[in-house]
């Protein structure tokens, strides 16, 4: 809509604007073996209910990429899951703001390098892909370690032949509900870089580093964060039929180094025909925060350091399959999906936090049955979080969407 308000005589020298438009959600039934609420729990979801938008100009030298979720209505208190925590929520996934992404993106070239600007809310450039983009249904523990996202964001990225470097600055703070805007009046308080390689068709290789400035207190007094990230991907066909494998290391450190956490992580997929076999693993430190009296699943906000009792360490093994009932894509798309995980947790050094006295034990089993539905040609295509010449380079090795 944006692109299609230009002038007509500004249209008519690039070429008439294109857009696109998709939506996109999972109806999912999770059991999970233990939670702070006392024994398994079971409950039915819609998750991730996306509307998408892509609309260009100019011969795409000019594009707009925009996502707004509904999970402010679907999972107003989050969805179940293992380990999962970040924004005042443990043990379950909160739910991600409305506007989710609205990134307007110019690019050009200079000599033989492809140079883009882009602006507005959505993802740094720091990290791998959004898990939603990703395999599991299960959001890994290290989402908030791994991946910056609802922030007011400018970012500049230059691509030349096989290295991409993009560069953002952003607000630190991160949303305490899915309705609130970020606090543009910390905008630049914090940055990120980003160094993507494409050795050969189908590998790249990332680093990235970011500076956070008091993520967990909108006003800006709480302490900052560090935060390192190192991944390899790798999209090529095995044995005739679509493969891919990416793994990840990343550490974030709190206050001057007093708090440290890390997180492996590796997941591969194998299409057979139109079924996908995928699996996961994850070991991930995360901080165990005071709780909210009478609400077990949730943590005080405004965080303070004082109130973290101690760090846990995940350890998370996911298996799957999915089915795409579709042959060929289409307009609408189903691909009924189970997934199973286990997992255990332990303490990881000093600290008052008692996982067996908090869950009944450190083993964890979960099951998800559910469908993810696609309505439009990118339903499944669309991904998040990546903005001009970063829109490009990742279809040198596009990894595929879960289920």
């Amino acid at each position: 809509m944006l692109l299609a308000a230009l002038p007509a005589t500004l249209r008519a020298q690039g070429g008439s604007p294109s857009a696109t438009l998709a939506a996109r959600g999972i109806l999912v039934g999770t059991w999970v073996s233990r939670t702070p609420l006392g024994g398994d729990q079971a409950e039915v979801r819609l998750v991730q209910p996306m509307l998408m938008a892509h609309a260009t100009a100019y011969d795409r030298h000019l594009r707009v990429t925009g996502t707004v979720d509904f999970e402010a209505w679907t999972i107003p208190d989050g969805e179940l899951t293992i380990g999962m925590w970040g924004e005042g929520f443990v043990d379950r996934r909160h739910p991600h703001t409305i506007i989710h992404e609205l990134v307007a993106s110019g690019v050009g070239q200079v000599g033989s390098a492809t140079v883009s600007l882009s602006g507005g809310k959505g993802f740094a450039a720091f990290g791998s892909d959004d898990p939603a983009n990703r395999l599991t249904l299960r959001y890994p523990v290290n989402h908030h370690w791994s991946q910056l996202l609802e922030r007011a964001v400018l970012t500049g990225g230059v691509l030349t032949g096989p290295v991409m470097l993009e560069v953002s600055l952003f607000n630190g703070d991160e949303p305490a509900y899915p309705e609130q805007a970020p606090n543009f009046g910390r905008f630049g308080d914090s940055w990120s870089t980003r160094l993507t390689v494409f050795p050969v068709h189908g590998l790249q290789v990332e680093a990235s580093y970011a500076s956070v400035q008091s993520p967990e207190h909108r006003d800006g007094s709480g302490t900052g964060q560090d935060k390192w990230h190192a991944s390899g991907q790798w999209t090529r066909p095995l044995a005739g039929r679509p493969f891919y494998a990416m793994a990840e290391w990343a550490r974030t450190t709190e206050g001057d180094g007093l708090f440290s956490y890390q997180s492996l992580l590796a997941e591969g997929s194998w299409d057979v025909g139109r079924t996908r076999l995928y699996y996961q693993f994850e070991r991930t430190d995360r901080p165990e925060e005071e709780r909210i009296f009478g609400q077990p699943t949730r943590s005080i906000r405004p965080h303070i350091e004082d109130a973290t009792l101690g760090t846990t360490t995940w350890t998370l093994n996911t298996a799957g399959a999915g089915y795409d009932l579709t042959a060929g894509g289409g307009d609408l798309r189903l691909r009924p999906f189970v997934e199973v995980s286990y997992a255990s947790v332990a303490l990881s050094g000093p600290g008052v936090f008692d996982p067996v006295a908090w869950y009944g034990g450190t083993d964890f089993w979960g099951v998800s049955l559910g469908v993810t539905v696609g309505l439009g040609r990118t339903a499944f295509t669309h991904l998040m979080g990546r903005y001009g010449v970063a829109e490009d380079a990742m279809e040198r090795t596009r990894a595929p969407h879960h289920h």
